[in-house]
């Protein structure tokens, strides 16, 4: 695992303004952004009850925007920042992304999609890597951000 670059700071805060977009229409308060050659080329946050689709994740949506804007199926080269730890279908659409780095930021016990390939110290399993081989992955960034803004949207629910 690579270690925190200040430029991930400055994309999980995109990512974070795109959650926020997801907070405000009442959805599930995740974002993500698609970064190439420090550029970013799409974004993406939850709109799963706007578009009454249960895979109407950020990342999804996000994915497939960066697939238009390049006219091409995979992302070698690019990096998706994301502000809670992918599910398993979007692990899997990551898989498939082939992407160079994916960056999130809180980690997720319940949805989070990388339980499954951890062993009891919650460790990714070498043989079970979820992502393309060649995959980068770091975790943590903003992520008291990250929890906060979740936290936020799940007690106005409670009330």
């Amino acid at each position: 695992m690579k270690d925190i670059l200040y430029d991930d700071i400055f994309y999980m805060q995109q990512a974070l303004r795109e959650a926020q977009r997801a907070f405000d229409e009442d959805e599930v308060p995740i974002g993500a952004v698609v970064v190439l050659n420090n550029k970013i080329i799409s974004r993406g946050y939850n709109q799963t009850e706007k578009l009454n689709d249960s895979t109407a994740h950020a990342e999804m949506i996000a994915l497939t925007s960066a697939y238009n804007f390049l006219g091409a199926k995979y992302l070698p080269s690019a990096t998706l920042y994301v502000t809670v730890e992918p599910c398993l279908m979007c692990c899997g659409a990551l898989y498939w992304s082939k992407l160079a780095r994916i960056v999130y930021g809180a980690s997720d016990e319940k949805s989070g999609g990388l339980r499954f390939f951890t062993d009891n110290d919650g460790l990714i399993i070498p043989e079970k890597w979820p992502f393309h081989p060649k995959t980068q992955l770091v975790k943590g960034v903003l992520a008291e951000d990250c929890i906060m803004l979740m936290k936020n949207f799940f007690k106005a629910k409670r009330k």
